[in-house]
């Protein structure tokens, strides 16, 4: 894998959309880490609501180089802070630290990994009391203490550990049926084939679906690929997207070309983004996961509750969720924004683009597992495989549609800023030879050229980088849109 030079500096200590992220040894030192971590769990506790009892502090970690080594390591910081932490005995997904959050009552968590980034990365996400991301007002209340400098001198010791695995699987039991659900795919004889692409959701779904309580299935309802630590991921990202699968495309065609139909199950290196391969072999992010997703809550088990969409979010999304009858709010890119309308209540599902699901029975929280739990579920109720059962709802919502994306990386800031200033004053008034019917500003801007037919233009961060999101009703023409957005991109 061909990779960026590294930086003679390190970066700056700042929190992304969820937690602080950077190249392991450069951005992210122990000396740092430590500093960090001390900081969050002060911080944890100072938010904490005045009834919560409690000086407990969950640490996690995924599957990454020196992972479990820096968790032991930021327990001694979270000592210091004059807390209690608590360690899990392995590598966990990172869901499964916001339930242990929730079940022992805890002030939060610190979980040390770098989700889907490339695999010279490590980072560590701060989870609150309620069982989920904080909020940017929390991380920039941090970032004051880092810049303040205090001094938190950390306090070597033996910390307790408890199985992170037990009893966020017993409570995803509760939630589904998944003795009824293995029963199901197997009436249908439908494979399950799960890509847990080396990461920390590795042998999750194998014991959710096993028969009794053994680690697999034992009759190949349900196999793994790729499911031993690789601290490499195999010289790619863990980042569940089409060109990092070809393996798991591969298993799921063989098996349909041997009479058996199968579905790809993959998540991501820390178990909180989800993609899927129908039985053709297609990749099927969650811009097609979502609306099968709100389709069975809301009608096969008649949930109650808003959904909450992204701006870069499929339109069938909000088409599927209209049909029956279910309100949709449409927030800017990232989870946090769904986040927190989970919190206020009121919430059936809300997902992204990028393959983070979460649910109102369920946590604030990204969760991976439970979504795929809940995918499968689908299909044995509609009684079809996933690619058949998503044409069938695309069909009667308009009609299919395709989706991609394209990051482009533009000459400097300078071309950024020229771009930036030319969207807002005066944007296109047609893409590829259709009008513009309306222009969105949620975040970025958004050219809405007809039904399930856009163009988005999002800038990343500080960076001279340019997200291009289209959906379109054919596979050509959102290439013939995506073509055409990186040639307006590279003229300004």
């Amino acid at each position: 894998m061909a990779s960026a030079p590294l930086p003679l500096e390190p970066s700056p200590i700042r929190f992304g959309t969820d937690g602080w992220r950077g190249i392991l040894g450069v951005d992210v030192t122990l000396e740092r880490l430590l500093v960090v971590a001390a900081a969050a769990a002060r911080e944890l506790e100072r938010a904490a609501p005045a009834q919560l009892n409690s000086r407990e502090v969950v640490i996690g970690y995924d599957r990454r180089f020196l992972a479990p080594e820096l968790a032991e390591a930021i327990s001694s910081a979270v000592r210091g802070a004059d807390l209690e932490p608590v360690l899990t005995e392995s590598a966990v997904p990172t869901p499964a630290c916001s339930w242990a959050v929730v079940e022992r009552s805890a002030l939060g968590a610190l979980v040390i990994t770098a989700s889907h980034n490339p695999p010279e990365w490590i980072g560590l996400k701060i989870k609150g009391h309620f069982g989920g991301s904080v909020e940017e007002s929390f991380t920039a209340a941090v970032e004051k203490r880092l810049e303040a400098g205090g001094i938190t001198v950390p306090i070597p010791g033996d910390t307790p550990r408890f199985d992170g695995w037990g009893g966020y699987l017993a409570g995803l039991r509760e939630l589904v049926d998944t003795s009824t659900l293995r029963r199901g795919l197997e009436g249908m004889r439908l494979r399950v084939i799960v890509d847990p692409m080396h990461g920390s959701a590795a042998g999750g779904l194998p014991a959710l679906l096993a028969a009794g309580s053994g680690p697999s299935a034992g009759d190949g309802c349900i196999e793994e690929i790729r499911s031993w630590r690789d601290p490499l991921f195999g010289g790619h990202p863990p980042e569940p997207l089409a060109p990092y699968l070809q393996e798991l495309i591969a298993a799921v065609r063989a098996s349909g070309e041997a009479g058996r139909p199968a579905v790809g199950i993959v998540f991501d290196g820390d178990g909180d983004r989800i993609a899927a391969i129908d039985e053709r072999g297609r990749y099927c992010s969650t811009q097609l996961l979502m609306p099968l997703l709100i389709d069975h809550l809301a009608r096969a088990r008649d949930l109650p509750g808003t959904v909450i969409k992204t701006v870069s979010g499929s339109d069938l999304m909000q088409l599927v969720a209209e049909g029956l009858g279910r309100p949709v709010i449409e927030k800017p890119v990232g989870f946090k924004y769904i986040a927190s309308e989970m919190i206020a209540g009121g919430v059936l599902v809300g997902g992204e683009e990028s393959g983070g699901v979460g649910f109102g029975l369920h946590l604030p929280e990204r969760d991976a597992l439970f979504a795929a739990l809940l995918v499968l579920e689908a299909l044995v109720e509609g009684g079809l495989p996933l690619g058949e059962r998503l044409d069938r709802l695309q069909a009667s919502h308009g009609g299919a549609s395709a989706y991609d994306r394209l990051d482009l990386r533009l000459k400097d800031m300078a071309s950024r800023e020229r771009l930036e200033q030319q969207l807002a004053q005066d944007p296109p008034s047609s893409v590829a030879g259709w009008p513009v019917q309306e222009v969105v500003s949620t975040d970025g801007v958004k050219l809405r050229l007809g039904a399930s037919h856009w163009l988005m233009l999002r800038f990343s961060g500080t960076e001279p980088l340019l997200r291009l999101y289209s959906e379109a009703p054919s596979r050509e023409r959102v290439s013939e849109i995506l073509a055409w957005a990186r040639q307006f991109a590279e003229a300004a």
